[in-house]
C-alpha cells in the first residue's frame, strides 16, 4: 500500500464555524496516532416529484417537459423571468486547460446522512471501547490497511481505491454540508435558501462545458423513492444542481425504484397518437418560430430565457422515440447474474443503472442513498440511534457489494481507467459513542451524532492511485492528524481528472466572473 500526503496550505478553503455551528471536541487533547499505514511522497431534465417542504427551486419540469413533448408540443414562448439576467453570462464556456483529463465520466456514490468513519474505513482497535465502537478491523488485499469487518468484498478489491481519511468541514447540517461536497463551495445560506441560489454542482458544469453527446442527459442524479419510507430529506439537499447557472443544467432526477419489475423513467416513448412524422413536422414547426423570434428580446434576461427554453424543446424532440434512450433505462438487458452481482435492492439496481448510463455515453452521475430506516431514530446513514445495528444490517453490507460490483463491472468492461468513481457521504459521525453535539440532532446510546470535523471519502478509476491511504485522523477519530483534506480540493481533483481547470473563471447570477473552485488539486493521488 501507498499512503500519500500533502502539507496542507493554512489559507485554503477552510472558513470560521458560523454561529451555532460550534463543535463539541470528545477530548481537550487528542492524542497523536498514526493509523498502520506506510509512508510515500508526494436543466431542463428535472425530478418527477416536487420537494415536500416546497420551497421554491429549479427542481421540476422533467414529467412536464417529456409530457408535453409527447402530447403537443407547444409552442408558446418562453416566459421573460424563466431565468435570471446573470444566466445568459454562465453559458459562457470556462476556460480550457490543455488537459485532456484521464477520466471521461464520473460516478458519484453518495451516503447521505454522513457514515461512521471510524465504524467504516478508518477503524480505531486501540482506542477505548466507547470511541472505537463494537466492529472488528479486517485485513484487506494492502498490507497494513484495514477496514470495517462489514465490508469483505471492498476489502478484497483495495487495491483498486484511495481512502482519504483526514476530509474535514465546519457545516454539521444535512441540507447544507452536502453542498460542500457535491460544489467544492460552502453553502451560501441556510437551509431556507431557495436551491437556485446555489453554486453549481460538479455535473451541471459538466453539462454547460458541453461534456456528453447524443440524445441522453448529460447529468443525471438517482433519488430513488422508498415508499412509505423516511421523510426525503435529501430533496432538500443544496448543491445538487445547477443553482445560479440555470435551471438548463439541471439533472434528470430518477425517482423510480430501479429493483422492480416495472421499473420505467420518463415518458420517452411517442404517445400512441402521434406519430414520428407529425413529430418531425412540430419540430420543424417550432425550430421555424424560433428563427423568426431570434432577436426580438433586447434584454439579456430575454435572450438567456430564448437559449434556455431552446434547448430543452432540441433536447424533448431528441429524448423521444430515440432506441438509444430507451436502452440505457432497460435494466433487463442486463443478465440476472449481473443484476444479482449489484444486489436486488434499491441502491444495488441504482448503482447499476448508473453504470448502464456511463456506457452510453452520459459523463456524470450521481446515485444518492435512498430513504430507507426508521423515521426519527436511524435513517438513510444518520444513525443516531441503532448505528451498529443498521451498519451491519441494512448500510454496509448494501453498500459493500454494489461498490464491488460496480468496480469489476467497471473492470471487465475496460471502463475503470476512464471512469472515476466517488463514494462519500456529507460528514462523519461523533468521536464517542452517545455523544451530541451542539447543532446535531442528538444521539441515542447506541448511535453517533453528526460530526464533520473528520470523515473519510473514497475514490476509484479515473487515473487515482489505487491501494492508498491519503491523510490520517487522530487516535478517536475526531480530527485530522495529518493532511487535511477540504472539499473543494476533493471537487478540485475531480474536475482535474474530468478535464475541467477547477481555477477557471464561471460566471455568477450577477455576471460577476468568479473562480469555480478554490481548493487544491490532489496530485500526490494521481
Amino acid at each position: 500500500m501507498q499512503a500519500v500526503r500533502r502539507q496542507f496550505p493554512r489559507t485554503a478553503c477552510f472558513h470560521q464555524p458560523r454561529p451555532g455551528d460550534r463543535i463539541q471536541t470528545p477530548l481537550r487533547q487528542a492524542v497523536p496516532f498514526s493509523p498502520p499505514v506506510l509512508r510515500a511522497d508526494p436543466s431542463h431534465f428535472v425530478g418527477a416529484t416536487m420537494p415536500a417542504h416546497k420551497t421554491p427551486s429549479v427542481f421540476r419540469g422533467r414529467r412536464d417537459l417529456a409530457g408535453a413533448a409527447a402530447g403537443s408540443l407547444m409552442l408558446g414562448w418562453p416566459a421573460t423571468d424563466a431565468l435570471p439576467k446573470a444566466f445568459g453570462d454562465g453559458l459562457k464556456p470556462l476556460t480550457v486547460t490543455g488537459n485532456p483529463g484521464q477520466a471521461k465520466a464520473c460516478i458519484v456514490l453518495f451516503m447521505w446522512g454522513g457514515p461512521a468513519q471510524q465504524d467504516t474505513w478508518d477503524m480505531k482497535p486501540g482506542a477505548p471501547l466507547e470511541f472505537r465502537g463494537q466492529f472488528q478491523p479486517i485485513s484487506t488485499t494492502v498490507p497494513g490497511l484495514q477496514i470495517c469487518e462489514h465490508l469483505p468484498k471492498l476489502a478484497a478489491r483495495a487495491e483498486q481505491l484511495c481512502v482519504i481519511r483526514s476530509m474535514t468541514h465546519d457545516d454539521v447540517n444535512h441540507t447544507t454540508a452536502p453542498h460542500w461536497l457535491l460544489t467544492g463551495r460552502k453553502s451560501p445560506g441556510d437551509t431556507g435558501l431557495p436551491l437556485d441560489r446555489d453554486w453549481p454542482s460538479i455535473g451541471s458544469v459538466l453539462s454547460q462545458r458541453g461534456y456528453g453527446s447524443g440524445p441522453l442527459p448529460p447529468f443525471v442524479s438517482m433519488m430513488p423513492v422508498v415508499p412509505n419510507g423516511a421523510p426525503r430529506f435529501v430533496e432538500q439537499s443544496h448543491g445538487q444542481g445547477a443553482g445560479w447557472l440555470g435551471p438548463v443544467y439541471n439533472p434528470l432526477r430518477i425517482d423510480a425504484d430501479a429493483s422492480l419489475p416495472d421499473y420505467k423513467v420518463g415518458e420517452f416513448a411517442l404517445q400512441p397518437d402521434l406519430s414520428a412524422d407529425r413529430l418531425q413536422r412540430r419540430q420543424s414547426l417550432n425550430t421555424a418560430l424560433q428563427s423568426a423570434t431570434a432577436g426580438v428580446g433586447t434584454t439579456a434576461q430575454v435572450s438567456s430565457s430564448v437559449l434556455g427554453m431552446t434547448e430543452q424543446y432540441r433536447r424533448a424532440f431528441e429524448l423521444l422515440g430515440s432506441p438509444h434512450v430507451t436502452a440505457a433505462f432497460d435494466l433487463t438487458q442486463e443478465s440476472p447474474q449481473t443484476r444479482e452481482r449489484y444486489g436486488m435492492n434499491i441502491h444495488g439496481q441504482s448503482v447499476l443503472q448508473a453504470r448502464r448510463l456511463v456506457e452510453a455515453g452520459v459523463p456524470i452521475v450521481t446515485v444518492f442513498w435512498p430513504n430507507d430506516g426508521i423515521t426519527n431514530v436511524s435513517v438513510y446513514w444518520d444513525t443516531h440511534s441503532r448505528n451498529f445495528i443498521d451498519l451491519s444490517t441494512r448500510l454496509c453490507p448494501v453498500t459493500d457489494q454494489a461498490f464491488s460490483a460496480l468496480l469489476d463491472d467497471l473492470s471487465e468492461r475496460g471502463m475503470l481507467d476512464e471512469t472515476l468513481v466517488l463514494w462519500t457521504g456529507e460528514m462523519g459521525r461523533t468521536p464517542r459513542v452517545g455523544q451530541s453535539v451542539v447543532g446535531g440532532a442528538g444521539a441515542g446510546r447506541d448511535g453517533r451524532d453528526h460530526w464533520p470535523k473528520l470523515f473519510s471519502s473514497v475514490l476509484a478509476g479515473g487515473g487515482i492511485r489505487g491501494g492508498a491511504v491519503y491523510g490520517a485522523s487522530d487516535r478517536y477519530a475526531a480530527e485530522p492528524a495529518d493532511s487535511p483534506v477540504s472539499p473543494a480540493d476533493l471537487v478540485a481533483t475531480i474536475y482535474h481528472q474530468l478535464g475541467i481547470d477547477p481555477h477557471s473563471l464561471i460566471y455568477d447570477r450577477l455576471g460577476r466572473p468568479v473562480t469555480l473552485c478554490e481548493g487544491q488539486i490532489l496530485h500526490s493521488l494521481l
